[in-house]
């Protein structure tokens, strides 16, 4: 099995995780507040991670802490709007918005960067994108899909767009430095400004501490986010950054599949087609589409 091959099924394991946890998550809310899940989960995660690479965290240069805080500080960001958008919006367009991150990315790799994405990568992101907004917008008779934006409309947006720089920023930084000081310092980094918003952000910020809540902490912070991010930042080295984000626009399939199994929730014909515009989408691309690969841009760079 290549290494290629190997990153890309390694991606889908870890957006089987994240979608799997959506259920774990929604049932610990009720005993805590968002901003608060998320910082102790994530101050663990880099805690855990420190601990398992505290040798290659003796070699960290300047550069390497440079790309970590900024890719750290992108996953922060885009946490923290997705999370305090949920107050102004609703789950299912907070969920859509969080995927125009899949659309982003080539597009930004084509604006900022000057990559070339073929037609049937676009033509997987535009399916994909379809399938987003079918499995997670339901319809609603009358009325536009940008009817009543508000506040977390465009907090959400915020997120999407934080994310697709933190895929892309990610796949670069993995290309140059050890992945696993990148881990640490993402991951360390994200958690730092967690701890710091909480109290601004969340002043009201409470948590009730019990075995299902430290179940629900355990899980997601090992499974969730230190194994997750550990293979995440191995595999963006061999995998091209709009293939990582198509293969992240299955997350919603997987948290679908895993709320019908656990809480019998329905997807319907509507959410059904969606699911399966994005497996479409997520075949185009891999089959048919092709971007600039990582060691291609980087030997580009060195001219």
């Amino acid at each position: 099995m290549s290494r290629s091959l190997k990153a890309h099924l390694l991606l889908v394991l870890i957006t089987f995780i994240w979608g799997a946890t959506f259920v774990v998550i929604k049932d610990s809310l009720n005993d805590a507040s968002p901003l608060l899940y998320n910082a102790v989960r994530m101050t663990i995660a880099a805690l855990l991670l420190a601990a398992i690479f505290f040798r290659q965290l003796r070699s960290i240069t300047r550069p390497v802490a440079a790309a970590g805080f900024v890719v750290g500080t992108l996953l922060w960001l885009g946490y923290e709007c997705q999370t305090a958008g949920l107050k102004y919006t609703t789950p299912s367009k907070s969920a859509f918005l969080t995927g125009v991150s899949v659309v982003l990315v080539p597009v930004m790799l084509a604006a900022f960067w000057r990559r070339k994405v073929n037609r049937w990568t676009l033509a997987g992101v535009a399916i994909a994108f379809v399938g987003l907004y079918l499995l997670t917008v339901p319809e609603v008779a009358g009325r536009g899909f940008f009817t009543g934006v508000n506040r977390g409309d465009l907090l959400t947006l915020g997120c999407a767009v934080a994310f697709a720089f933190q895929i892309i920023l990610l796949g670069r930084a993995a290309q140059r430095f050890p992945f696993a000081q990148i881990v640490v310092l993402e991951i360390a980094c994200c958690a730092a400004w967690m701890l710091v918003s909480v109290p601004i952000a969340e002043p009201a910020a409470f948590m009730r501490m019990s075995s299902r809540m430290a179940l629900s902490i355990g899980v997601t912070a090992l499974l969730g986010t230190v194994g997750a991010f550990i293979v995440q930042g191995w595999a963006q080295q061999f995998t091209p950054p709009t293939h990582t984000a198509l293969i992240f626009a299955l997350e919603p399939v997987f948290a679908g599949l895993t709320s019908f199994v656990v809480v019998h929730e329905r997807l319907g014909l509507r959410g059904g087609l969606g699911a399966a515009l994005i497996l479409a989408g997520v075949l185009i691309s891999e089959l048919l589409g092709t971007v600039q690969h990582p060691e291609a841009e980087l030997a580009e760079e060195a001219r």
